[in-house]
Parts: structure tokens; sequence; C-alpha cells
């Protein structure tokens, strides 16, 4: 028997056969583990930086974008690979299931050094292509700098994570990203204002918690006998492979990177109301990518759970496991929505308090968006069922729907409208379109997984 053979029986057995209102809780508790710590330490690189100023605070959201970009590429390869590992592993078929591991790896460290080469090169022309002011400028490109250093080993801990979570061990993506996160908050403050380095010092911070990230998930893939090892004997490109990963891994592409795009409208067009509302909008954004982040973390410890007993052809459990996902989700989210609107005006005052424009643009856009917030535990669990049983094409246009479809065209037109406040409510309206449009599709999906 192979030395990870027993354990991977195991956790099939488990995946396959637990019930999944214990199993699900179970590989998820660690994701949201995780995804609240990224949460958390991105508001922190907002709230630290937001004490130099409103532009600095602006600098912040401009290159949120350009992190969610190479975020967006990251998990479509992590996503791709993870997908078909967790149905081959479902399946049985463990060699194969460790080409793609290693195969999606190597390809995402090579995509990662081309991106920290471009990325430093083009600095300046990205920085404004991404939405920035004359004034917030200087500031964006000296926290860029270092993203873009460190963008292969950011490439390549997003895709373990993913990688790791499809395998269901959440508990080992959880230490590599919460270890690097807790390390990145730490050093804003020591960075930033001890050393004097301002937004650079900010820019250093993560560049340096994300290659920590990097050592720990490599070490937990490799040196774990229940994980696939990463290695240069499996990495085995090919057409078929490569067609798998990016046709499971395309709805992610879709929702981070269009969510990328509509980010840098979003930018461009707050910034013809000055930098208070830019700063304001990447507040509201980065609070309400905290709340959803429990969602998203639920919904991760559903994806192998989904793909595992997809691959072994229990449909009857797949779709048990997708409605218990989404009436735990539409819970959280009108508990944690309902908190935080009674306290919206002190959660923007927190990061800007001696900006009245600031707090008041933000306020009215952070109500707006926890209003709908509710409805986004059906239309992230929709993305994750479509994405984790191969529907590949309707997941990207579900993943394409709130932050390309429909907020594109509401920032089109309702800022026209309605001036800043159809800025403020693109993204609700936007939401609302949205869910309908998942329910279509997704109610298709499981007829089919009836017939």
């Amino acid at each position: 028997m192979r030395m990870n053979e027993k354990s991977g029986a195991s956790r099939s057995e488990r995946m396959l056969n637990e019930p999944v209102q214990k199993i699900i809780p179970e590989l998820a508790v660690p994701t949201i583990i995780s995804m609240l710590i990224t949460s958390v330490y991105n508001m922190a690189d907002t709230f630290f930086v937001s004490q130099l100023g409103t532009s600095a605070s602006g600098a912040v959201g401009i290159i949120f974008s350009a992190m969610a970009m190479i975020q967006a590429l990251s998990f479509m390869i992590g996503m791709g690979a993870g997908n078909h590992i967790s149905r081959l592993l479902g399946a049985g078929h463990e060699e194969e299931a460790k080409r793609y591991a290693s195969t999606a790896w190597f390809t995402g460290l090579l995509m990662g050094c081309v991106i920290a080469v471009f990325g430093t090169i083009f600095m300046n022309r990205i920085v404004m292509l991404l939405g920035s002011t004359e004034t917030i400028a200087p500031y964006a490109a000296d926290y860029a700098r270092y993203i873009f250093l460190a963008a292969p080993f950011m490439v390549c801990s997003f895709i373990m994570n993913n990688m790791l979570r499809f395998q269901g061990l959440t508990t080992y993506a959880m230490v590599g990203i919460t270890i690097g996160g807790l390390l990145n908050m730490a050093l804003d403050p020591i960075l930033i204002f001890g050393f004097g380095m301002g937004t650079a010092g900010a820019g250093v911070a993560t560049g340096f918690s994300q290659f920590v990230s990097f050592c720990i998930l490599l070490g937990m893939c490799n040196l774990h006998r229940d994980a696939i090892h990463i290695s240069p004997r499996q990495f085995a490109p090919s057409r078929k492979l490569y067609a798998d990963i990016l046709y499971t891994g395309a709805p992610s592409l879709a929702r981070q990177g269009i969510a990328s795009i509509s980010s840098v409208m979003l930018n461009t067009i707050a910034g013809q109301y000055g930098d208070a509302a830019v700063a304001a909008m990447s507040i509201v954004s980065r609070f309400t990518l905290f709340i959803n982040s429990v969602v998203v973390g639920f919904g991760q410890g559903f994806q192998p759970v989904c793909g595992f007993n997809y691959g072994a052809k229990q449909y009857d459990r797949v779709k048990e496991a997708f409605w218990f996902c989404v009436k735990v989700a539409t819970v959280i989210l009108l508990v944690l929505c309902a908190v935080s609107l009674l306290f919206s005006g002190n959660i923007i005052a927190l990061f800007r308090r001696d900006d009245a424009e600031v707090i008041a643009i933000g306020t009215f856009a952070l109500r707006a968006q926890l209003i709908t917030m509710p409805v986004w535990g059906y239309y992230v669990m929709c993305n994750m069922f479509s994405q984790s049983i191969g529907y590949g094409f309707r997941s990207s246009l579900i993943s394409c729907a709130r932050q390309g479809l429909f907020l594109i065209p509401t920032l089109y037109v309702l800022p026209r409208l309605l001036g800043l406040r159809g800025l403020q409510l693109a993204q609700p309206v936007a939401d609302l379109f949205s869910v309908v449009f998942a329910f279509i599709l997704v109610r298709s999906i499981l007829k089919d997984l009836d017939s």
C-alpha cells in the first residue's frame, strides 16, 4: 500500500458517506478562518495606510484591483486543477490527480514570474490604467512595486491553497494562509510608521507575508503523507490537461477577472468625484469582502464534498449538500448584515475618522450593499455548485453576472442618471439581477441531476 493510500481511502469514505451536515462544516471552518484572516489583513492594509491620508487610502483600493487580477489567474489554475483532483480522487484515479497538481503548480510559477517582470517594468502605466488619480498615483506605485515582486509566490500560494482544499485538506490550507496573514498585520504598523516607509511599507509587509505563506503551503503539500505532492517528475503539460484546467477554472477567472475590471471602472468613475469617493468605495469594498469571505469559506468546504460525490455518481447527496449550504449561508448573511447595519457609520469612520466626506459617501454605499447582501448566499453556492460538477460554461456565466454582466452596465448607466448616488447604488442593483439569473441557470442543472 502506498504511503498515502490508506489516508486517501479514509478521506474518500468520509466524503462519500459522512452526513453532509457534519462533514461540510468541518471542512468549512478552517477555510472560513483562512478567508477571514485574508480579509482582515486586507482591511489592515487599508486601515493603517488610511492613517497617512485620503490619497494614500485610495492607493490601496487601486492596487487591490491588480492583486485581484493576479488572484483571478491563480484561482483559474488552482480551482481548475482542484476540481479535477477531487473528482479523480473520488473515482480512485490518484496518479492522474498527481499530474494535474504538479502541472498546475509549475505553470503558476512561470506565470507569476512573467507578472513580476512586466508589472515592474510598466508599473507607472499600470497604476494609471487601474484608475488612479494624479494625487493617488505616487502612493499606489510605492505599494505596487513589492506586490509585483511577490507575484510568483502569491500565484503559487493561491494554487496550492485551492488544491489542498479540493483534496479535503482544508486545515493544511488554512495554516499557510493564516500565518502569512497574521504576519502581514504585525508588520504593517512596524514598516509603515516605525520605519517610516509609508505605503511602501504596506507593500513590503504583504509581499513578505506571501513568501512565508508560499513556503508553508509548499511544505504542507510535500511533507504530509495524505497530500498530493508537487514534483517535477509529475509535470506533464498537455493540450488535454490544460483544456481541462481552463474549462473548469474559467468560472474563477471570469468571476475575479471581471470583478477586477469592474473595480477599475469603479475607481475611474469614483475619481470623478474626488479622492474621498475613491477612498470611501475602497473601504466599503474591503468590508463587504470581509463579510462575503465567511460565505465563500463555507462554500469552499462544500466544493470537495460536491466534487467527490459527483465523481462517485451520488447525485442525491450532491443536491442535499447544495441546499444545506444555501440555507446556512443565508442565515449567516442575515445575522452579519443586520449587525453591520447598526454600526455602518462607525465602520467607515474607523478607517477615516477625520474625513467627513469619506464617512458620508461610504456609509450610504455600505448600507445599500448590506440590504441586498443576504441574497449572496444563494448566488455564491450556485456558482460553486455548477463549477464543482463540471458545468463550466454555465458557471462562467454565473461568475460573470454579479460583477460583470450586470455591474458594468449599472456602473455605466446609474452614475449618469443619479450622479454619486448612482455609483453607490450600482452594486446592490447588480446583485439583485444576478441572483435571478443564477436561479434560472441552476434550476436546469438540478433537473439534469434528476434525469
